[in-house]
């Protein structure tokens, strides 16, 4: 971890000044090594897979009693191990990719913001371990259960491995990256970027966007999968109010103005 003394000086009102190529220069190295995190973090993931695998599978053998999944071509197994794999090294690799987005816009920062950041850095993965945990043991049993019993008498459910494990990894990632948005809000207003205010006054909008993540998230139709998502994001907007309201506080904004 680069620690604030190290980082250029910057006076309180002055930004440094790059030009166009070499903050194209600077990204490029950001970019990098996020990527190559991205790529041990995979390769850790393919080291782990099987023990991994067996644990994504547990919700549904709870449902199912001595039942397994259903591959439906020859390669779909080697798919679904190393998208497996991948979700674990987009997990893995997110300190890393944070801090390499903190660190291009850090130099446009002064020093009391820059340390502000940097020691919000570790919650990122904190966050997204609370999203991916509170995912698999809050929404994870009830979403599966409902579609699994939803118009029993009629179907008889029989899910392939695929549809399976791209639920259940899409609702883990993409609750684990939720979380984080009280962060990224907090960020963001300690820049000057936004304020609580307008937060609130922009409530319609975030239950819209909810929603459509809600939708997304979970790629099902029914309202009680999309309802347990939107009630944890909506309270993540709550909760980011108070973020930012508190980010403006530290940063003197408010105080400036």
């Amino acid at each position: 971890m680069t620690d604030v003394s190290e980082l250029p000086e910057v006076e309180e009102g002055h930004e440094l000044r790059m030009g166009f190529f070499e903050h194209l220069d600077e990204l490029r190295h950001r970019l990098t090594r996020a990527a190559f995190s991205l790529v041990v973090g995979t390769a850790v993931g393919v080291f782990l897979g099987e023990t991994i695998l067996r644990l994504l599978l547990q919700p549904y053998r709870d449902i199912v009693a001595d039942s397994e999944l259903v591959i439906l071509d020859p390669t779909g197994n080697i798919f679904i191990y190393f998208k497996v794999a991948l979700m674990v090294g987009g997990i893995l690799s997110i300190p890393m990719v944070t801090y390499q987005l903190l660190m291009f816009i850090l130099p446009g920062l002064t020093r009391k913001e820059r340390r502000y950041v940097l020691l919000s850095l570790p919650a990122t993965t904190a966050l997204f371990i609370i999203g991916v945990f509170f995912a698999w043991r809050i929404l994870m049993p009830p979403a599966l259960g409902f579609l699994h019993d939803f118009q029993g008498e009629i179907f008889e459910p029989e899910w392939t491995a695929d549809g399976y494990i791209s639920f259940v990894t899409s609702l883990l990632f993409w609750m684990g990256a939720a979380f984080q948005t009280p962060l990224i809000f907090f960020v963001i207003s300690l820049l000057g970027l936004v304020s609580a205010g307008t937060l609130v006054r922009q409530w319609r909008i975030a239950v819209v966007g909810a929603s459509i993540a809600a939708a997304l998230i979970t790629p099902t139709i029914d309202p009680v999968n999309m309802f347990l998502v939107m009630a944890p994001l909506l309270a993540l907007y709550a909760l980011s109010i108070v973020l930012v309201y508190f980010g403006r506080k530290l940063s003197g904004i408010d105080r400036a103005n």
